[in-house]
């Protein structure tokens, strides 16, 4: 399937690097303008430089702000006006012993995760439905539905994430917009990689600490590795597209058979 998004503007919240420059990536091959967002502006600038050089022609920005902030999300708003396609990827994660989440660690949570992509989609929505086009995809996890022990309060927030899309979808029913929720699995990046040396013995391997982790904290998963970035990207694209006019409301699986059911 080809997909084509010249003349479409993107914005990719937290692509410095894994899951999201993996997505901006795949949106900017397939023509759109992209912008990217992070916190820290030489590391974002250094993932800006290296996507136009693998994608040449690319027009490629990079916006730096704390998203998880109303100043933020200003900033990000002035710089960047109107977007066709935002994919609200920004998110912490940490493994913590659920009695150990103390009140200000679960607002973080929440405020990152949650609030960072309630803030924009109602910033950005209102223009989307006016011109009768548009794109917002909330970027949550297998964690929205299986619960993850040694990190609840990351799958609070992933779940909060599914009625948030459900809830814009509706808001923007009927104007040509759709709103979803895409469920990732088990992802190596970085971060995932540092996460899993948290949780197995760190003298391992990679390939075999990757193993470990899979068979002891997430034997249901049917693809039986990490998934990998561009594979996250893959679904986003095509949710991007105007292919998928008819699929708005939903929470979209890419999990690597993660969740054990027929539907989510």
């Amino acid at each position: 399937m080809h997909v084509e998004l010249a003349g479409k503007r993107a914005v990719v919240t937290g692509s410095s690097q894994g899951i999201g420059l993996a997505i901006a990536r795949g949106l900017a091959q397939a023509g759109a303008a992209v912008t990217l967002t992070g916190r820290n502006p030489s590391r974002l600038e250094e993932a800006a430089d290296g996507l136009r050089d693998q994608v040449p022609g690319a027009e490629v920005t990079a916006v730096a702000a704390d998203l998880a902030t109303e100043e933020g999300a200003d900033t990000l708003c002035e710089a960047v006006p109107h977007t066709d396609i935002l994919i609200n990827n920004l998110g912490i994660f940490q493994a913590r012993p659920a009695l150990e989440i103390e009140d200000a660690e679960w607002r973080g949570y929440f405020e990152t995760n949650v609030l960072s992509a309630v803030r924009l989609s109602r910033r950005y929505l209102p223009g989307m439905i006016s011109r009768g086009w548009g794109r917002v995809q909330n970027i949550a996890s297998d964690s929205a539905v299986a619960t993850p022990a040694e990190m609840i309060h990351y799958g609070m927030s992933k779940t909060s994430l599914l009625a948030v899309s459900r809830g814009f979808a509706k808001a923007a029913a009927g104007s040509g917009v759709t709103v979803n929720s895409v469920l990732a699995g088990p992802t190596h990046t970085g971060g995932v990689e540092d996460f899993v040396y948290e949780l197995v013995d760190r003298s391992m391997p990679w390939e075999e600490a990757q193993r470990e982790f899979m068979r002891l904290y997430r034997p249901q998963s049917l693809l039986q590795r990490l998934i990998e970035p561009e594979e996250i990207a893959h679904m986003v694209v095509y949710l991007s597209s105007p292919q998928a006019s008819a699929t708005t409301g939903g929470a979209v699986r890419v999990d690597g058979g993660y969740i054990d059911a027929i539907v989510p």
